[in-house]
């Protein structure tokens, strides 16, 4: 009796690792299916109405990129709206820059409370004062394309939910092979993925700039932490307050992945460590609404969020691909094996189907070889993610001003950005 106990334990073992890896696998094929399909044409008119914005800059030392970042948002703004920088624990001199725009500038100085959502809540309590309808984030070292701050608002007004601009990454100039696959992996977790949810009917993540919200809506959810990741997790307080974020492609932010490893890899432990993180004390939390409130919203953000950063899943699969694999040849159980194996035939044929479509112009076929050195280099951060998992909230080291205003202008909000791809896109891969 306890060699068939021992049959059955095992062969439990090998159908919870392939279901573990192969359900976010399939996640992210059917995101990335619903991308390659014809998008929705927006509901939203040229002619709606603009209604007046605050556009908020928290900025925590900033002095070298501020002065391009607000040159790139001060065209675009009309009567009645206001440009505020939130001068967030600054030592530099980034308020004086700021002011000598003729930004609004307020500063505040907190040692205990450290990070961006503290500066957020800052700055949407001074404009309480006289409150906008329309609120919109972006951050000190991004650029802001033409006409964004309007399709962001327009949005907004009609739908009533807060909206998400297409936000990008420019490679660093003369950047590695290692820049361009960091660069279609960001490409596909910032518009691949947000486009398949869109045509999906579906919410879109934050990616903590090119955020607009409508005031009264912002003022239901708490700001002021010192999350990590604070866009994911307003992200998921704004479904939970039931205003889920929109996806708005026609309006374009645009950044710059850091030039030296140490910040490329400062940046990328801070996103993936608290990704991962929300992943295990998120999750639960959503699927359990999701199956008390029978909310669809709240299913797909838990299923979309169990997508951990695709380094991480990359190592996953391989590593099930192998035991599962090994396992079988020895005479265990093969369904384990076989389902994995055809839940990531299936989605690199759907990748393949995105790169065509998306990252031919980002990256050469020929650079393709160079993903496995690229999550080889990433190795050491899953290690430290075991033994020691980051935290607390750390500016990534800036090396340089803000990408080249050339890159951002060059798509103009009515060029569909889903089209024509130029640059990369940023966020937690």
């Amino acid at each position: 009796m306890l060699l068939p106990a021992v049959v059955l334990v095992e062969d439990l073992l090998l159908g919870a690792t392939a279901v573990l890896l192969a359900a976010p696998l399939a996640v992210l094929g059917v995101e990335c299916l619903a991308a390659l399909l014809p998008q929705r044409r927006s509901a939203i008119a040229e002619s709606d109405e603009r209604p007046a914005v605050a556009v908020l800059v928290p900025a925590h030392n900033e002095e070298l990129a501020l002065a391009e970042t607000l040159r790139s948002i001060q065209p675009q703004l009309r009567d009645g709206d206001r440009l505020i920088v939130i001068a967030d624990n600054c030592t530099d001199a980034t308020a004086a820059v700021a002011r000598s725009l003729g930004a609004g500038v307020i500063e505040r100085q907190d040692a205990n409370k450290r990070g961006k959502g503290f500066a957020m809540d800052f700055g949407l309590s001074h404009v309480a004062q006289d409150p906008p309808p329309v609120v919109i984030f972006t951050d000190a070292d991004c650029l802001l394309a033409p006409r964004a701050i309007d399709e962001l608002a327009r949005q907004v007004k009609v739908t009533g939910r807060p909206a998400q601009a297409l936000y990008l990454m420019d490679p660093p100039p003369g950047g590695s092979l290692r820049d361009a696959v960091s660069a279609c992996a960001f490409l596909l977790k910032n518009q691949v993925r947000p486009a398949g949810l869109a045509r999906l009917g579906l919410h879109c993540p934050l990616f903590g700039t090119g955020m607009a919200f409508p005031y009264p809506v912002l003022r239901q959810v708490p700001l002021a932490d010192g999350n990590i990741v604070e866009d994911l997790q307003l992200g998921l307080n704004l479904i939970r307050a039931g205003a889920a974020p929109a996806f708005c492609p026609t309006a374009r932010v645009t950044g710059r992945l850091p030039v030296e490893n140490a910040a490329a890899m400062t940046q990328r432990r801070r996103w993936e460590h608290g990704h991962v993180r929300t992943i295990f004390t998120q999750v639960p939390r959503m699927l359990a609404e999701a199956l008390r409130r029978r909310n669809v919203i709240a299913l797909a953000t838990a299923m979309d969020l169990c997508v951990p950063p695709l380094s991480l899943l990359a190592f996953g699969v391989m590593l099930g691909l192998i035991v599962l694999g090994g396992t079988a040849a020895l005479g265990a159980w093969t369904a384990p094996f076989v389902l994995l194996a055809s839940v990531v035939g299936i989605t690199l044929v759907t990748l393949l189907g995105v790169y065509l479509k998306f990252g031919r112009t980002m990256l050469r076929p020929g650079a393709l070889l160079g993903i496995p050195s690229y999550v080889l280099w990433k190795a050491p951060m899953y290690v430290a993610m075991l033994v020691r998992p980051q935290r607390q909230w750390v500016q990534t080291p800036r090396t340089g001003a803000a990408p080249s205003m050339s890159s951002a202008a060059t798509a103009n909000a009515s060029v569909d950005p889903l089209e024509a791809i130029g640059v990369t896109a940023g966020r937690s891969d």
